[in-house]
């Protein structure tokens, strides 16, 4: 049976013995903004709402770099990772890269 990755923004687990500390683990993406989306959000401004499109791309790299930093810790041979944060930052007009970043450890 595979053992499920733990991930929490707590820097603990409650019940759980810290045994090996593996370092700092990350995954990242980097994403476009695409034409029609663009368009989609120019008319929302003027009428206001939700930018679904941005919303959607988003989400889709918050999970793809998530899944990164999930398989950086599983290489490392950590079962959880703890202090789980997420960053953006804008690498070039109509780019951005999102990050997730933890602590990769062996928890028992």
């Amino acid at each position: 049976m595979e053992q499920q990755m733990i991930t929490s923004t707590l820097e603990y687990l409650p019940g759980r013995t810290i045994k090996t500390h593996l370092g700092i683990v990350q995954g990242s993406t980097v994403r476009a903004k695409h034409l029609g989306r663009d368009i989609a959000a120019g008319l929302k401004n003027i009428v206001g709402g939700e930018l679904k499109g941005y919303s959607e791309l988003l989400s889709e790299a918050r999970e793809e770099a998530f899944q990164r930093m999930i398989r950086q810790a599983e290489a490392k041979g950590a079962n959880a990772v703890l202090n789980v944060r997420f960053t953006t930052s804008s690498v070039t007009q109509g780019a951005s890269e999102i990050l997730a970043y933890g602590s990769a450890v062996v928890a028992e």
